[in-house]
């Protein structure tokens, strides 16, 4: 890109071509080839264009305004439907606690990348098909229904996915752009929770003041709807406002990263001087393997974010070192995994389902270690680790899918 910059620099269409290509590599490559070309009267507009920020916070067109307003009251309906429709509550919401938002946001990117009918056919077949599927299992609390319900969330958000890159699943740079979407939108409804928190507080303290008592209908009615709301909230906002969060979600990055590489080295000395035993304490071991998937999810957005400012060798570092020792993590928790298959029992639906997601996250992590490593060497690019990571998605995807409808029918809906 930075060539093709430099010999079009005289040529606003092919500049202009260029961006639209691939905003995010020209955004970087010109801000960094910006010192050397600066006197040209083009250059100085170009970077005027990519670094102006409106201070302004906008609340976007009135159609999309009024989308999110409905679509809120919506998704707090949806939640309200075992009262509304006398349901089972746990059953309810163990099997279709997904289906509150994410179709919701799946038809706002749908309707803001202008997905194609085909295409938009295909996402709603697909997602009332899952509803069906996942309604139509037995209720008798198998490990295979369980699983279902574990890992429809990831199916749906890889719906969610395809709406986001407009259908366009070979483009790369937007699987990255949606899991640094992902990433901000943890940060925002994050917020936003903490300050309906507050408010909760805050609006039954002074009610109980004038002796009203409004915990129940807060709880069930307000609580539930603002829980419902905020994901497509905080979907809106960031969308409407990337001034607001693109300034934020670097920072953390950069402050996470090597806080949690010192925590999760401090931990497995902890693990080794505390005695627990790994093979043996199944729950110790679901935990150690969550610790695992959230710290791979903080390299993910790390490397998204990074791949987006001006970033040093020593956060690069500071990257593979992180990837490194979460390799370390995933080797004990697949020999853990394996000991039980072999030792303790043979083959069960939830064994080989973390035995699947393990080998597939050990895998990614060894490939994007490997990329980073070669980065550090300036042997190539942080796109290509970025690469690694969205060509990877489709992987975990497949899984995902098998787990869901292919599990009951193998283990006989036990």
């Amino acid at each position: 890109m930075r060539e093709e910059i430099l010999a079009n620099i005289e040529n606003s269409k092919q500049l202009e071509k260029l961006y639209q290509d691939n905003s995010t590599i020209f955004k970087k490559e010109f801000s960094l080839l910006y010192p050397e070309i600066k006197e040209k009267p083009i250059a100085n507009f170009w970077n005027e264009r990519l670094n102006y920020t409106n201070q302004e916070i906008s609340w976007g067109s009135k159609n999309e305004l009024t989308f999110v307003i409905i679509a809120s009251l919506l998704a707090g309906i949806i939640a309200k439907f075992p009262l509304l429709f006398n349901i089972p509550e746990e059953s309810f919401y163990q099997r279709n606690v997904s289906f509150i938002v994410f179709p919701l946001l799946t038809i706002y990117f749908s309707w803001k990348t202008k997905l194609l009918p085909k295409k938009l056919l295909i996402i709603s077949i697909v997602t009332l098909l899952a509803l069906i599927f996942i309604n139509l299992l037995p209720n008798n609390n198998s490990d295979t229904l369980k699983l279902a319900c574990i890992h429809l969330p990831l199916f749906l958000w890889t719906i969610l996915g395809f709406a986001f890159v407009g259908g366009k699943l070979s483009n790369d740079q937007k699987r990255i752009d949606f899991l640094k979407f992902n990433g901000d939108f943890l940060i925002l409804t994050g917020l936003l929770l903490i300050s309906g928190g507050l408010l909760t507080g805050l609006s039954i303290g002074l009610f109980e003041l004038l002796g009203f008592k409004i915990e129940t209908f807060y709880t069930e009615y307000v609580i539930v709807f603002g829980l419902a709301a905020a994901p497509l909230l905080s979907t809106f906002i960031t969308q409407s406002n990337p001034q607001l969060i693109n300034r934020v979600s670097p920072v953390i990055a950069k402050l996470f990263c090597p806080l949690v590489l010192i925590t999760l080295v401090a931990y497995l000395v902890a693990v080794i001087f505390s005695g627990k035993d790994l093979y043996n304490d199944r729950d110790f071991l679901m935990l150690f393997n969550a610790m695992l998937i959230g710290v791979m999810a903080i390299i993910f957005f790390s490397i998204a974010e990074t791949s987006k400012t001006k970033s040093s060798q020593t956060e690069f570092i500071f990257l593979f070192l992180l990837s490194f020792v979460t390799i370390i993590v995933n080797g004990i928790a697949l020999s853990a995994i394996l000991f039980r298959i072999f030792e303790l029992g043979g083959i069960t639906p939830n064994r080989l389902a973390v035995l699947g997601g393990n080998l597939l996250i050990f895998t990614n992590l060894l490939l994007v270690t490997f990329n980073l490593f070669k980065v550090i060497k300036k042997k190539c690019e942080i796109e290509e680790v970025e690469k690694t990571i969205s060509k990877y998605l489709t992987v975990y995807s497949i899984w995902t899918m098998i787990v869901i409808f292919v599990f009951p029918f193998i283990f006989g809906f036990k």
